[in-house]
């Protein structure tokens, strides 16, 4: 390894242990959501619609997060503000009073994630081109999973002391304190991320995005339609029983490692590989929706490990393959629409599998399977190009 290749690697690192204690804190809440809007007196269509317009501003407001990051260069900025915003609202959400106020804090987490993921991405991205994308972005998101395994755990241990969500999501408040500074002494390290690759790749194309962009945006797009989100879930098996409210962070914690584990072996793939990594893997996952909404306690566990697994394979691929798609000038801008359109089908699917959740479990499981299969006709396709 050679000393440029020695400084990419350490600033990858550096910035996966930031998110380590950054998914510590929010994973660690999202992993009591459902229960824990339950308990404040959202229905099950409520949580649906709540868990995806979280997902629709987060990438929503990337499409701008991307943009002025592009225009302005301002990288670092952007990227602290994004994370002030989103461990501010973790541990505020245990002063919350009614599932409004939650589900306000809930968007406004998502929002500070929305800002400061494309200028994060872009700096890894420069990381990446001299020690591979697909590493780079798995490698960080091994990381980034491991801190999701520790913050539901915690949880978990609260809820079995306690049982109390409120002091659970208060304890939060430590690893998002953690992650500001290590954010900040990131900042003090490396000031100029994009001197971390020895050369500028060449500009081919600077006036526009490749139309395999927009194919794998498709693709892309109908993988998160179909996706439900962990809100939904949870909310079920604490509903029914299935999973007793302990257990439930517990089973979040096992997600994140599945998806931690998926991130650091197939981002290494697909840098070998390519794309057409993703259509097993896809294959695979949409079996987490039966086993998790239909499969008892058992399928409940396994069908919530192949859902971390598709996210994890998803969370590396996804900015990896986006970096590979054009020019090193177009990324932010690349990120930010392709983040867009992946949070709009993410709430229209949310709330379609909520409202189906309220009326017919086979309705909410077809539905699922018919989006992730139409996916795999796109991802096939752009695999070719």
């Amino acid at each position: 390894m050679n000393p440029v290749q020695s400084k990419a690697l350490r600033f990858v690192v550096m910035m996966g242990v930031v998110s380590l204690f950054a998914d510590w804190a929010y994973e660690g809440a999202r992993s009591i959501t459902g229960p824990y809007l339950a308990m404040l007196g959202a229905n099950g269509t409520m949580v649906g619609i709540i868990a995806g317009f979280g997902e629709l501003a987060g990438y929503g407001l990337r499409l701008a997060s991307g943009y002025i990051s592009e225009k302005t260069e301002k990288f670092w900025p952007i990227t602290l503000l994004g994370y002030f915003i989103q461990m501010l609202a973790v541990p505020l959400l245990a002063l919350a009073g009614n599932w409004q106020v939650a589900a306000l804090l809930i968007v406004a987490e998502r929002m500070g994630k929305a800002i400061r993921n494309p200028p994060k991405s872009v700096m890894l991205a420069h990381a990446g081109e001299v020690m591979g994308q697909g590493w780079a972005f798995g490698i960080n998101e091994a990381l980034d999973q491991l801190g999701a395994c520790a913050g539901p755990l915690m949880v978990a241990a609260v809820l079995a002391h306690k049982g109390d969500y409120k002091t659970a999501l208060l304890m939060l408040l430590i690893p998002a304190v953690m992650t500001m500074a290590l954010i900040v002494v990131a900042r003090l390290l490396y000031p100029r991320p994009e001197d971390l690759h020895a050369k500028h790749m060449p500009d081919l194309q600077s006036k526009g995005l490749p139309r395999r962009f927009w194919v794998y945006l498709a693709g892309a797009a109908f993988v998160a339609a179909g996706f439900p989100d962990f809100a939904l879930m949870s909310y079920h098996w604490g509903k029914t029983g299935v999973v007793s409210s302990t257990l439930i962070p517990v089973s979040y914690a096992l997600a994140m490692g599945a998806s931690g584990l998926g991130s650091l072996i197939f981002g290494k793939l697909f840098d070998r590989q390519g794309l057409r990594i993703l259509i097993p893997l896809t294959l695979v996952t949409i079996l987490s929706v039966p086993l998790a909404f239909m499969g008892g306690m058992a399928g409940a566990f396994l069908g919530c490990m192949l859902w971390g697994l598709g996210m994890g394979v998803h969370e590396s691929i996804i900015p990896a393959a986006v970096a590979a798609m054009g020019s090193p000038d177009r990324r932010a801008s690349a990120y930010g629409i392709f983040t867009a359109g992946y949070g709009v089908a993410w709430f229209l699917g949310s709330a379609i599998l909520g409202l189906c959740y309220d009326t017919s479990l086979p309705a909410l499981i077809s539905f699922s399977l018919i989006t992730e299969c139409v996916a795999v006709f796109f991802l096939w396709h752009v695999s070719k190009a």
